[in-house]
Formats: C-alpha cells, structure tokens, sequence
C-alpha cells in the first residue's frame, strides 16, 4: 500500500510510519507532472501482507478505489475520517472574493452522501447530490459561517491533518461577515405528510396553496417524486 503526496507534507507520513506497528518507509522522488515541471513528492509504502489484509477487510479496496470507496460498516470516528477524506480531495480556504469554504471533490457516491449527511448535522444545509456533465464527479461545497462551523468541527487543534490544511481551516475563524450582506434563508425540508398533500393534489398550484411553499418547488418535488429521485412516503 503506498501514499504519495508532496514532499512538503512528508511530515504528515512519518507520523503514520510512527503510528503503523508494521515496518514501512518513505521515499522521495522528482518528476515532470501536468502541474509542474519539476515536482518532488514523498511516498510511504507499508508492504506487509498482514497489514493490508487488515485495510482491506476494515473497507479500503484494493486496486482503483475512487467510486467504490465507501465509508467503514462499523463504528468509526467519523470526524477524523472525513478529514482525512477533506486532507485527501478536498479544499480549505478563501473564495477569490474572500469567502470562507470547504469543498470536496469525489467520485464516490458512498462518500458524497455521507459527508453530506455528517455535515448537514452541522450546517443545517441539505445537498443534492448530482455528478457533473463533465467528468462525473461530484462537487460539494460550503460556504460563510457553515464552512467555518464545518472546518472548525474537523480540523480541532491537535488533530491528524495536512498542517496546510490546518492553517488555512484556522484561519477560517476570522472571517466576519460583511455590513449589509444578506444572509440566506434556512432551507425549509420537505416532509413525508408534505409528500403526500403533492401526490393526492398533484397540482403545483394547489399544493402551493395548501402547504404554503412556492409553486416552483412543489413543481421540483412532484417532479422528483414521481421519477424516482426521491423515494415515496410511506402511506399512513
């Protein structure tokens, strides 16, 4: 099993050479990438078969992993593991209009539903999750006081982490939103009795009415009920 990342994090993988009980070790080399003509990365390699029996029955797959990954089927510590998740293909930082956010970019369904799942506990913001026309990954991104309520909760101080993505998640903390900007509304959810006014009315307009929502988001909700985006409420 190998993890490769730029050499200026390899402190980063001596910590998981200190915390792994197998022997491993990392090594350094330099190359031509698409992103740099010059590029020195650092890769810890952990060969022992015992080990990677182990990883692979906890839920890490062997081979190409990047839409079969899911989170563990057991009790784990969620907040550790999406950071890593964050560390590994996400982003921290500032908007180039000075705004915090953090985004994750993956093309694992599994874990783009989760992390909008343990984030949305957090944010009280909702996430469709759909794969973009281009390449299929799945782009999820939080911004303002929700990106710095979500990285504060993930990077703690002492925490496992990239120590770039540390410093920028820190300084997240001093973002203070600007004098007359408007906040968002919260996001109102949908509920299984709100379902069922849609389907027996099965009229944007009436449904409207009734449930006091827009007529374009009860156009969307029928619309998504009925082709199978969403599940059908149970009947009472």
């Amino acid at each position: 099993m190998t993890v490769e990342l730029s050499a200026r994090d390899v402190d980063l993988l001596r910590k998981f050479q200190k915390l792994t009980p197998y022997y491993s070790s990392i090594t350094e080399r330099t190359r031509s990438t698409n992103f740099a003509e010059v590029h020195t990365s650092a890769t810890w390699t952990l060969c022992s078969l015992e080990a990677r029996t182990k990883l692979n029955q906890l839920g890490l797959p062997y081979g190409r992993k990047s839409r079969t990954i899911t989170p563990p089927g057991f009790e784990f510590r969620a907040r550790d593991y999406l950071r890593g998740i964050v560390d590994a293909d996400g982003s921290v930082g500032y908007t180039g209009k000075g705004f915090p956010f953090v985004s994750l970019t993956t093309a694992s369904t599994a874990v783009a539903a989760y992390l909008c799942f343990y984030a949305g506990k957090f944010t009280g913001s909702e996430r469709s999750l759909k794969r973009n026309a281009r390449d299929g990954i799945y782009n999820i991104l939080y911004t303002n006081e929700k990106a710095q309520h979500f990285a504060a909760h993930l990077y703690y101080e002492g925490c496992l982490s990239l120590s770039r993505k540390q410093a920028a998640a820190d300084s997240l903390a001093a973002w203070i939103r600007p004098c007359g900007m408007r906040v968002a509304p919260a996001r109102r959810r949908w509920t299984a009795s709100e379902d069922r006014v849609l389907l027996r009315l099965n009229n944007d307009a009436a449904a409207a009415r009734e449930l006091g929502r827009t007529e374009k988001s009860c156009y969307i909700r029928l619309w998504r009920l009925r082709t199978g985006q969403i599940p059908l409420p149970a009947d009472r």
